[in-house]
């Protein structure tokens, strides 16, 4: 099975953004894939803000990156557009990061009016990094709740459409044959 890094690019420490990807790598892994989700605020501010691939968790984050499989690339919508915090860390990634990577785009945001930043604000980015760019899912904040253990609950119409956007990933997926194989 393939290994899949999920990307959480929401500097909040409550977020919804990182329950989506948690949620998506947690359906991924009961699939059998090796899954890890790399919550980007936990990534040193300084040497993500200049660059300095040299520290160790910057080194390891950008790792991470070149040994998955495929990737999970999750974010809140700000203002139309992916996560700052996202667009620093990818602007530190080799030019060919995703390079033949399925990559699943998730996001979260306040309003409707922000669902079109998934193919006009997010997946450009993606594609240029060589992302073999699958279909993403939109969630309003609003839909995603929490239970008092702290599990996330997903308005119903979201959960079979995110369903459906990572059975579609999941697809394409390289098998564990392929890879051994390369």
């Amino acid at each position: 099975m393939a290994t899949v890094l999920a990307l959480s690019g929401s500097p909040s420490r409550t977020s919804r953004t990182a329950l989506l990807a948690e949620h998506t790598a947690a359906d991924l892994r009961a699939r059998g894939h090796r899954t890890h989700v790399l919550a980007l605020r936990d990534l040193p501010a300084a040497p993500l803000l200049t660059a300095d691939t040299h520290d160790a968790s910057l080194a390891r984050a950008v790792s991470l990156v070149a040994e998955a499989d495929a990737l999970v690339v999750a974010t809140p919508i700000y203002k139309d557009a992916y996560s700052g915090l996202l667009k620093t860390f990818l602007d530190l990634l080799p030019q060919h990061a995703f390079a033949g990577k399925p990559v699943l785009p998730l996001a979260t945001g306040g309003s409707p009016a922000h669902i079109l930043a998934l193919d006009y604000s997010l997946r450009p980015v993606l594609t240029a990094l060589g992302a073999q760019v699958t279909q993403g899912r939109f969630v309003l904040d609003r839909h995603i709740t929490t239970s008092p253990d702290g599990a996330m609950i997903l308005d119903h119409d979201d959960e079979r459409q995110l369903a459906q956007v990572t059975d579609q990933f999941a697809r394409a997926l390289p098998s564990r044959t392929h890879l051994n194989a390369a």
